[in-house]
Formats: structure tokens, sequence, C-alpha cells
């Protein structure tokens, strides 16, 4: 067997760092939506259900949990929004409403999409939401006001050393309908 040639030696270098390359893309490309099946799994990371739950059917009435609400508008969104509520003392499963207002403070019509996150990130999978204005895109006319509300609840399997909850919600903003089409 004949040794390979310096130039033979060359190419197979580059096509060993192509390969390498694409590979690190497909990973880097699969890691976003595996780290959200992770964190969907364990809970950590403060990432809640995307999904409307049923309520508790049970109240622990002898324990009582804080429940602090936060907004935060993503850089260049010209919206106002922010809670009704800071904070409020529940029961855990008892069911509880707090409303969020929104205004589009934009010369024209845009639609903001809140994203939820929950600290501490073990308490995340405990904070219930039945219904909530994060499920769906919220469209706002120029200058429209919005109250956008929030059902939840506190399971009452919640750990017994988590006394407080907060509930940060970033707002983004979305495409519209048609420009989401043609992406």
């Amino acid at each position: 067997m004949k040794p390979a040639s310096a130039e033979q030696r060359k190419r197979r270098s580059i096509w060993s760092l192509v390969g390498l390359a694409l590979g690190m893309f497909g990973f880097a490309f699969a890691l976003v939506p595996l780290y959200d099946v992770f964190c969907d799994i364990t809970g950590i990371n403060g990432k809640t259900a995307s999904t409307p739950t049923a309520a508790s059917e049970r109240i622990d009435t002898s324990r009582q949990v804080t429940v602090e609400f936060v907004s935060y508008i993503n850089p260049g969104v010209q919206w106002t929004f922010e809670p009704e509520v800071r904070r409020m003392i529940v029961h855990p499963g008892q069911t509880q409403t707090v409303n969020y207002a929104a205004r589009n403070l934009a010369q024209e019509a845009s639609i903001g999409q809140a994203v939820p996150s929950v600290s501490p990130g073990q308490g995340a999978q405990y904070l219930n939401k039945i219904e909530c204005f994060c499920f769906n895109r919220q469209p706002l006319a120029a200058g429209e006001s919005a109250r956008l509300p929030l059902v939840f609840y506190v399971d009452p399997a919640l750990p017994a050393d988590i006394h407080t909850l907060t509930l940060a919600y970033t707002l983004f903003q979305a495409p519209s309908s048609e420009t989401a089409q043609t992406q």
C-alpha cells in the first residue's frame, strides 16, 4: 500500500473539517428543541406548561403561598405591559384570577406574545395556568388597550420549602399572520 501524498492528506483534512462543521451546526440546530423537551420533562429553568390545565379539586387551607407577578418588555416593543396586582397570597389548590394591562403605544397595529417563566425553577411545574393570555398572540391596534386575564392555581403538591413563586412574563413582538405565512 502506497503512503498518502500531501495533497491527499490535505483533502482528507478539509473534508473532515467540513463534516465536523456540519455536525456542529446540526447539533446546535437540534439543541433548542432538545432543551425545551428536557425543561418540559424536568420542570427546571422556570418553564411552565404552554397549554391549559384543569382546576384543582382540593384546596389546602392550612398553607399559604405568595405568588409575585412581574412583567418585562423586550427592547423595541412599543407597548406598556404590567400586572394589575404585584403580589397575591393564595392557598394551594385555590383558583385565582389576575389581569395584566397592555397598551400598544405604536402608531400602527402590532401583535404581542408573552412568554412565562417561574422562579424558583423547581416550582414551575406546580404553577398551573387554566386560562392565560400567553397561550395566544395578542393583537392590538395603534393606541389600543386590553386587560389580559390569567387564571391559575398552585398545585397542593408544591414542596413545603417553597413559600414564594414569582411568575414573570416577557412580552415579545410577534410577526403578523401575513409575515409568518410568507416565512
